[in-house]
């Protein structure tokens, strides 16, 4: 283990001559520090109510149950104890390699919804409760197996199960994710690259509808469609996005960030900050933990 400007490294426990690697642990807190890794992670909670899932930007306290999978190696997470105060907490960690989809595999009819649900899960991306409860046998049986043959077929399984849901919840921005999450839509493509490249600038909605050659009214309803934001929230997502990673990575201020990620002013900045990511961004900065763990 060594230290690298307040970045710890470790050994990953996953050995390049395993499909997998699991670990099963029973605990009563959460004690883990924030971190991020190359290894793609599935990661299953049970019995952790009132515990707090950071991944990337996003935050949320979790239920009883909790399925989330990442696959960004930059994407920070965390399970923090929070509220938890239960005594029967069980965790089940499944690491895998991206080697693992290398090659020509993933590109083959049979996988598409598993493409999809991985290249989703850059950003990090929680289950429902039918998925959770549709896999939960398997990942239990999972745990207790042998790492042979059949159970590097049963973590299939798992993973085509779970690729059905696609209901399942991205976490992160992809802004803050540094993950480009374009649409399947050529003309709205030219858009999201645009508003990529001038968030910090004023962007109207004519100059995009004329962009695509569309009336202003009719992209915004293609748009909508296509991206399942409005073009407002779609823009200030991007921004918030940016403003997080800068909070999280650098000592700028907070108005500096704002302007930068292209806001107008620190109250229209604080507002919008403390209305999608309930809490201003001092409070995100101060609650995000500074040192990370690379695994």
């Amino acid at each position: 283990m060594e230290s690298e400007n307040s970045i710890i490294r470790e050994i990953t426990p996953l050995s390049d001559r395993d499909c997998f690697y699991i670990a099963d642990r029973k605990k009563t807190e959460f004690t883990y520090p924030i971190h991020c890794h190359a290894e793609y992670e599935l990661n299953f909670t049970e019995h952790a109510t009132g515990v707090k899932r950071i991944v990337g930007d996003s935050a949320e306290i979790i239920g009883d149950y909790d399925l989330v999978l990442i696959t960004a190696k930059e994407l920070e997470h965390v399970w923090e104890q929070h509220d938890c105060t239960s005594e029967n907490i069980r965790e089940i960690t499944i690491q895998f390699s991206p080697d693992l989809f290398s090659g020509s595999l993933i590109n083959k009819n049979q996988f598409d919804s598993i493409r999809r649900m991985l290249q989703r899960a850059q950003c990090g991306l929680s289950f429902p409760m039918q998925a959770i409860m549709k896999v939960y046998n398997w990942l239990d049986k999972l745990a207790s197996a042998e790492q042979g043959f059949y159970a590097v077929m049963n973590f299939m399984r798992i993973l085509y199960e779970l690729s059905l849901y696609e209901d399942a919840k991205v976490l992160s921005s992809s802004s803050f994710a540094k993950i480009e999450n374009y649409s399947d839509s050529r003309r709205v493509q030219k858009v999201q690259r645009y508003i990529a490249a001038h968030y910090r600038e004023e962007i109207h909605l004519n100059e995009l509808a004329d962009m695509v050659g569309l009336t202003p009214v009719a992209f915004s309803r293609f748009f909508r469609l296509r991206t399942g934001k409005t073009l407002s929230d779609y823009i200030i997502d991007i921004r918030l996005g940016n403003a997080t990673r800068l909070l999280v990575d650098s000592q700028r201020t907070i108005a500096e960030i704002g302007y930068e990620s292209g806001f107008n002013n620190l109250s229209n900045f604080n507002r919008l900050f403390k209305r999608k990511k309930g809490m201003s961004p001092k409070e995100f900065r101060e609650g995000y933990r500074k040192k990370k763990l690379v695994i």
